[in-house]
Order: structure tokens, then C-alpha cells, then sequence
């Protein structure tokens, strides 16, 4: 019977995963480090997850979910899709900068696990996209957006843009900042590269 995924002890493993997966990878990332990072017994890791890969399933499950949730809360508030683009471009460089350790796992480790682990995160990804869908068909029926876009190639366009951005932050050893260059990615979006 596994322990309710709620708590103080659930809380402190998944984060401690993220500290332990980022400093060592994922292939040398013990169960057992794990444990002593959240200040837990190794059994106690086992009342909560099956084994490593539903770790990071799980802990990718509660960050991104708790990101999409939030950004979904700043939609409600920003009506203009151009705004909404540049808040989401802006709050995902900003959780990003804010805890690199996470940054690592989502961009490097995550894509180093098994396809059991890869369509588990995949699924939790989906609203992740699903937003960025909406803020495009949302552009396109109020006219600021072509009408013409091809949904599914603009979001993976966005979404591999702010992906690579990332990623390239990190291999560089993140020294400088990611929402600095939030003003230019949006202006690429919004304006092309064909010069007027």
C-alpha cells in the first residue's frame, strides 16, 4: 500500500531528488542519496514511489503541474495574447533562473531516462502545450496573429525556441540571464525576421 503523495516527507524527497539528480545524474542518482539528501530512511523512499523512475515522474508531475497551474492563474488576469506570449516566454525563464538545480533535471535528465519515464512526462507536458495553443488561437481569432498559422508548427516553434534557450543557459553555466532575453524572442514572434 502506497503512502498518500501529500506531506512534509513527500515534499522533502521530491525536492531532495531534484537536488541529488542534478548534482550527480540521473543513472548515478541512488535511491539511498536520495534518502539522506531529504533526511529520510532509504524504506521510507519505497512507502511513496515504486522505484527511481516514478521519482522522476512524480517530481516532474509536481513542478510542472504547479508551473502550469500558475501560469494559468496570470493568463486570467492579461487579455492580450502578445502579452500573454511574453508573460509565458517570461515565467518560464524566470522559474527556470530561480532554481537551476530544476533546470537541469527538466532540460539534461529528463531526456536521458527510459520511454516509459518519457511518455509519463509527455502526458504531463500536454497542458503545458495546450496553453500554448490557446494563446495562439486566441492571437489568430482576435487578428493580432496571422490567421494563417498552422497551430501545432507555431507552438512547437515557441516552445522549442524557449526549450533551446534553456537548455543552451544551461551548457553555458547559466551566466547570464534568461528573462533578459525575453524581449527578444517575443519581437522574433510577434514581428518575423523579414525586414519591413
Amino acid at each position: 500500500m502506497m503512502a498518500k503523495r501529500t506531506g512534509e516527507k513527500y515534499e522533502a524527497i521530491i525536492d531532495a531528488a531534484v537536488r541529488v539528480i542534478a548534482e550527480h545524474g540521473y543513472h548515478n542518482a541512488q535511491v539511498s542519496k536520495i534518502a539522506r539528501e531529504a533526511k529520510v530512511a532509504d524504506g521510507t523512499i519505497y512507502l511513496y514511489f515504486e522505484n527511481k523512475d516514478d521519482v522522476l515522474i512524480s517530481l516532474f508531475n509536481e513542478k510542472m503541474g504547479a508551473f502550469v497551474k500558475q501560469l494559468e492563474e496570470i493568463m486570467k488576469e492579461i487579455s492580450s495574447p502578445a502579452d500573454q506570449l511574453r508573460e509565458l516566454i517570461r515565467h518560464h525563464f524566470k522559474s527556470m533562473e530561480d532554481n537551476r538545480h530544476l533546470a537541469i533535471v527538466t532540460q539534461i535528465e529528463l531526456r536521458q531516462s527510459n520511454p516509459g519515464v518519457r511518455k509519463a512526462i509527455g502526458e504531463i507536458l500536454k497542458k503545458y502545450l495546450n496553453l500554448i495553443d490557446r494563446i495562439i488561437l486566441a492571437g489568430m481569432e482576435e487578428g493580432i496573429f496571422r490567421n494563417d498559422l498552422d497551430v501545432r508548427i507555431t507552438r512547437k516553434m515557441i516552445f522549442g525556441a524557449i526549450d533551446e534557450m534553456v537548455t543552451s543557459w544551461i551548457m553555458k553555466d547559466c551566466k547570464y540571464s534568461l528573462v533578459e532575453q525575453v524581449e527578444p524572442i517575443v519581437s522574433l514572434f510577434l514581428h518575423g525576421i523579414k525586414s519591413r
